[in-house]
């Protein structure tokens, strides 16, 4: 909401990390929290993974993972890296030499899961060729599938034994003089999940990837991740997130992004505020907000608009925001412009006129950015 001051009481005090590399991009410290999808291609087929990862980039994607189950897609790796817009994160199981391949082939940083990537000899050889190669790490502990050893001691997947397996791969990265890495500790259940990563982020001054995996369909793991995630970021916990899906990958960072400007943590396009619709309404809002998600989603500079069906809530609505429109009567409504009434404007040329004032009002904050930054 560009036109209003900050105001204190909607303040997160993010978790101090230390800031790390992906690629071209900071995560943690003070860098924003940077939104990431994974990929549900066959990574040797380069053309298809490539539009997926441009796709999602397009709606604001800032890093993407791509699987790398094989040598026919490390060799597919190279390319990718080299077309994809944003930094590629490989993402291993099992295979250690896979990951050595991933970062030859031009990896931003290297996802390896402790509970199936071996011994501390293989994750050695790991490190010599992040090093090698400059690629950062990802410590990826999953509760579906911890060590051995830890299922033994602790009798099932629990927030200790996720963050013991963490600290422990850890220490090895560390104990080879390695500190580019961020760490996840990702279940599946909300509760443990979150109580896991609190308890990570007392123990580490890594950044931490926020993820609450296998979290189910559009709508159900939407829920679940606002929830999860949701909580984590209040407490600000998270210096990097994916909104895991069973949807397509374009759907997670969406999700992933709305779940950051629901919390003023990223800005990215147009935030709108409107009503779930009822006898009073002037128009049909649920149909107008439908068409204008999808002829505003282009829209990339941070702004927001308001769109409510009667004069209850719609005039206070539109003073905290950049663009409102409220219905009345005699098929017409009202149109806001920072805050304030301007002009009336009838219900069947409403769409219209509203995306053409949000344009409008983006090129405006583009040249301004510009102007500024000359």
């Amino acid at each position: 909401m560009s036109h209003n001051p900050i105001r204190p009481w909607r303040n997160i005090d993010r978790r101090k990390s230390r800031r790390i590399m992906v690629g071209a991009v900071p995560v943690g410290g003070d860098a924003p929290i940077s939104v990431q999808t994974m990929t549900n291609t066959d990574t040797s087929d380069v053309k298809a993974t490539l539009d997926q990862i441009l796709r999602a980039a397009d709606v604001g994607a800032d890093i993407v993972r791509v699987s790398t189950p094989d040598q026919a897609s490390t060799r597919a790796l190279r390319e990718i890296c080299r077309e994809s817009p944003v930094p590629i994160v490989a993402d291993i199981h099992f295979h250690y030499k896979r990951a050595i391949e991933a970062a030859e082939a031009g990896a931003a940083c290297l996802r390896i899961n402790p509970g199936n990537i071996g011994d501390a000899a293989r994750v050695r050889e790991v490190i010599r060729a992040a090093r090698d190669h400059g690629c950062s790490i990802r410590i990826g502990v999953n509760a579906g599938s911890l060590e051995r050893h830890l299922l033994e001691k602790y009798g099932e997947p629990c927030p200790d034994a996720m963050v013991e397996s963490g600290l422990d791969h850890i220490r090895i990265l560390q104990d080879n003089d390695f500190h580019e890495f961020k760490i996840s500790v990702k279940a599946s259940d909300v509760f443990l999940a979150a109580a896991a990563y609190q308890q990570l982020a007392e123990a580490t001054d890594a950044p931490i990837h926020l993820g609450i995996t296998e979290a189910g369909g559009l709508m159900s793991g939407t829920v679940k991740s606002a929830i999860g995630l949701g909580n984590l970021l209040w407490m600000g916990i998270g210096d990097t997130i994916r909104v895991s899906l069973s949807a397509d990958p374009v759907e997670e960072v969406k999700v992933g992004f709305e779940i950051l400007k629901s919390l003023g943590l990223r800005t990215r396009g147009v935030q709108i505020i409107s009503c779930p619709s009822c006898a009073r309404q002037g128009f049909d809002v649920i149909r107008t907000v439908e068409i204008l998600e999808k002829r505003l989603e282009h829209i990339k500079t941070p702004m927001s608009l308001s769109i409510i069906g009667c004069v209850v809530n719609g005039p206070g609505e539109a003073l905290m925001t950049d663009i409102g429109f409220t219905g009345g009567g005699a098929g017409s409504g009202m149109v806001y412009l920072a805050g304030r009434q301007d002009h009336k404007m009838t219900n069947d040329q409403m769409v219209d006129h509203i995306v053409e004032l949000v344009e409008k009002r983006a090129a405006e904050l583009e040249a301004a950015q510009a102007a500024a930054a000359e």
